[in-house]
């Protein structure tokens, strides 16, 4: 059974940075594309950056320029979403999604909080 697990969330001051961890357990899978998602309170949950397996980077035009998905150069199951440059209105729950051939997975979410 595969299994998504985030880390690094807290809070931040405006302009601060923070990066956020996934880390996928298992065996027997491949990720086609690994995805950062976040849901603000009363908001609908949104992407905001997606890597594929070739390195194909998208982000969602909020976050382009202060955000950076990336996969872990020593363990392949491993993603990062380092948030440069954080505003108040990027606080939220993010949640890491993982697309395999046969599935689609969530992780549980971790809260960032941008306040002063």
């Amino acid at each position: 059974q595969v299994q998504l697990v985030e880390s690094g969330g807290g809070l931040v001051q405006p302009g601060g940075s923070l990066r956020l961890s996934c880390a996928a357990s298992g065996s027997g899978f491949s990720i086609d594309a690994m995805a950062w998602y976040r849901q603000a309170p009363g908001k609908e949950r949104e992407l905001v950056a997606i890597i594929t397996s070739g390195g194909f980077a998208n982000y969602a035009d909020s976050v382009k320029g202060r955000f950076t998905i990336s996969r872990d150069n020593a363990k392949n199951t491993v993603y990062h979403l380092q948030m440069n440059s954080l505003k108040p209105e990027d606080t939220a729950v993010y949640y890491c999604n993982l697309d395999s051939t046969y599935f689609n997975i969530w992780g549980q979410g971790t809260l960032v909080t941008v306040s002063s």
